[in-house]
């Protein structure tokens, strides 16, 4: 058997993938093997003579003492994880085993970089996270602050903003940004036109990507070219059909993004550029459900439940509420002399004026054709009634530009009140039917 060098020990060290560490009782490092320059950026003279505390995570201080005490009383330890700062300011997360030689009076400790398994985790923990949010969340709004959190959970960050891509004409709009961007400098909150202009320049990165449609990519600001800074970091949001936005982040005073926080992020942006789409599917299909698409008022779905909901409310407190029911006169007129699109425009112009009439508790909702209906909440009188129908038949008789054209007309109402005319909505509709067509007046349209 050849005999075994003492000089060949160190020689042995320096090939192992994971760093060794000799650490004496006051925490200097004796020994450290050439794995450290890989790990840590540091050479090997770099960290010898130094305190290990030195290289240590600030926020892992505290526990990390405490898990070195367990090892110098005699306790051998596997698996305790914590991080440390690399020469280049980035944080690396290590797991430890360590144990205590009592003759040399020395802790003799391996440390092993865990960040692939750190980043695996995290992509597996950020997915879900934001799977959860999807179904948990109401709002695009109550989204972008779940995925503000989540991803404040997975890298440094001061500040944080979503932009959105606007599908009528491509420009980006800041949908969510945090409230604070640095502790101590209010000056460095960035303007909505700074964060535009990095979401332009991430959204251009995508140009020839699978997946991305440059014809929709915005066209750079002044300067958008500009190479990000290094301690700000923006992506895009790429779905598996268009790219949709992009995500913005901001780092702590003096520190950088390096290729592992970018890594994570761009990952995680196509989980929530997906979860951001599907939720605007969901809006959009829950306000076509509920808003007629011609005028953007709510439609007969979203009247019946609103006017259920506040009778109910009325019942308890005792409370009167209006229903006007109303049409446009001789609007089949107006349709056959000028056009179903001259007809469509008007049926928004008076969608928009009987908005001008009402308080902000009150709603006016269009039930198809030329009806509309209009819901005043909780009235004292039918005074308060009347009023508003004066406010309307005014409003409705200023002539109207439509397509050129300058249109007049009115418009015929019926009142209900409710509980006086009836209890049910059903029996109120009947009861302002009856009244408008009682009221109706021929040839009121001209043009």
């Amino acid at each position: 058997m050849t005999p075994f060098s003492p000089d060949l020990l160190p020689k042995v060290l320096d090939q192992v993938l994971d760093t060794v560490f000799l650490v004496d009782l006051q925490g200097r490092i004796v020994y450290v093997s050439a794995a450290c320059e890989r790990m840590f950026g540091y050479t090997q003279e770099e960290m010898m003579g130094r305190h290990l505390l030195d290289f240590l995570a600030p926020e892992d201080r505290e526990r990390t003492l405490a898990e070195a005490g367990k090892v110098i009383s005699g306790e051998p330890r596997i698996g305790f994880e914590n991080r440390y700062v690399r020469k280049d300011g980035s944080y690396i997360p290590l797991m430890w085993s360590a144990r205590l030689d009592p003759v040399e009076q020395l802790r003799v400790g391996v440390a092993r970089d865990v960040s692939e398994r750190k980043r695996l985790e995290a992509r597996q923990a950020a997915t879900y996270a934001i799977s959860e949010a999807v179904h948990d969340v109401v709002s695009l709004r109550s989204l972008f602050k779940e995925v503000h959190r989540i991803m404040a959970g997975l890298v440094s960050m001061a500040g944080f903003a979503v932009l959105i891509r606007q599908l009528k004409d491509a420009e980006l709009a800041v949908g969510y940004r945090s409230e604070r961007w640095s502790e101590h400098d209010v000056a460095s909150t960035p303007s909505d036109a700074y964060l535009r202009r990095l979401g332009v320049a991430a959204m251009r990165q995508t140009v020839g990507m699978p997946g991305a449609a440059p014809a929709m990519v915005p066209e750079p600001e002044a300067d958008a070219e500009r190479e990000i800074p290094p301690d700000w970091l923006a992506v895009p949001l790429l779905t598996a059909q268009e790219t949709i936005g992009a995500l913005v982040l901001k780092n702590r005073p003096g520190k950088v993004y390096d290729a592992g926080d970018r890594e994570l992020v761009h990952y995680v942006s196509t989980q929530v550029a997906t979860a951001i789409r599907r939720k605007q599917l969901a809006a959009e299909l829950e306000r076509s459900a509920r808003y007629d698409e011609l005028t953007g008022l709510p439609n007969r779905r979203a009247f019946q439940e609103r006017v259920r909901s506040v009778m109910a409310r009325c019942r308890r407190r005792e409370r009167q509420l209006a229903l006007l029911f109303l049409d446009i006169d001789d609007f089949k007129q107006i349709n056959d002399r000028y056009g179903h699109v001259s007809g469509d425009h008007l049926l928004q112009s008076v969608a928009r004026r009987l908005e001008q009439c009402l308080r902000e508790d009150d709603a006016v909702f269009r039930l198809g054709g030329d009806e509309f209906v209009v819901l005043l909440e909780e009235v004292k009188s039918p005074d308060d009634v009347r009023s508003v129908e004066g406010k309307i038949d005014a409003v409705i008789r200023e002539p109207m530009w439509v397509d050129g054209l300058t249109l007049q007309c009115r418009v015929s109402v019926g009142r209900a009140m409710f509980p006086t005319h009836g209890d049910t909505l059903e029996a109120l509709l009947r009861h302002a039917d009856r009244a408008m067509y009682a009221h109706k007046r021929p040839g009121a349209a001209t043009g």
